[in-house]
C-alpha cells in the first residue's frame, strides 16, 4: 500500500508531516526508536527542500509517498525546486561544528546514518529523493 502527502513549502507544515509519518509508521511493527529515527530523517530532507530549494514559498509543493515493498520502507519525496547534487556534498567536520557552535549542516550526515540507501534523481525539472530503510536493519 502506498501512502501520499502533499505539502505546501512552509515550515509550519512540518508538523503535518510528522503526524502523517507517525500514523503510517505506527502500523509497520517498528520499534518506537526506529519510527522516531525515520520521522527525523524524512523531516530533515523535507525541511531542507522547503527552506533551501523552495525558499519557503507556500505556492510550491512537495509530494511524499511511503510504501513497503520486499522488506523495505521506501520514502520518495518529489519536488520541482533547485536540485540537490549529493556528489558535491562534503560532510562537515563535527569537531569544527561544535567548536564554532554552528547550528545546522549535519542533516545529510544524520540521514545517511539512519537510512540504508539514499538516492537523488533529477529529470525534466522534477526531482526525487528516495530514502530506503531495510525493515530488518538497525
Amino acid at each position: 500500500m502506498k501512502h501520499e502527502l502533499k505539502l505546501a513549502c512552509e515550515k509550519s507544515r512540518l508538523g503535518d508531516l510528522r503526524v502523517f509519518l507517525s500514523g503510517v509508521l505506527s502500523s509497520k511493527g517498528l520499534s518506537e526508536v526506529v519510527q522516531n529515527q525515520l520521522v527525523l530523517a524524512v523531516e530533515e530532507v523535507c525541511a531542507n527542500l522547503i527552506i533551501h530549494s523552495h525558499g519557503c514559498n507556500p505556492q510550491d509543493h512537495i509530494l511524499l509517498t511511503v510504501s513497503v515493498s520486499n522488506g523495505k520502507i521506501i520514502f520518495e519525496i518529489f519536488d520541482s525546486g533547485q536540485a540537490f547534487n549529493i556528489l558535491e556534498y562534503r560532510a562537515p567536520d563535527i569537531a569544527d561544528v561544535i567548536k564554532k557552535k554552528r547550528k545546522g549542516g549535519l542533516g545529510i550526515l544524520l540521514v545517511r546514518k539512519i537510512m540504508d540507501k539514499i538516492e537523488f534523481e533529477s529529470k525534466n525539472s522534477q526531482n526525487v529523493c528516495r530514502l530506503v530503510k531495510e525493515l530488518n536493519s538497525k
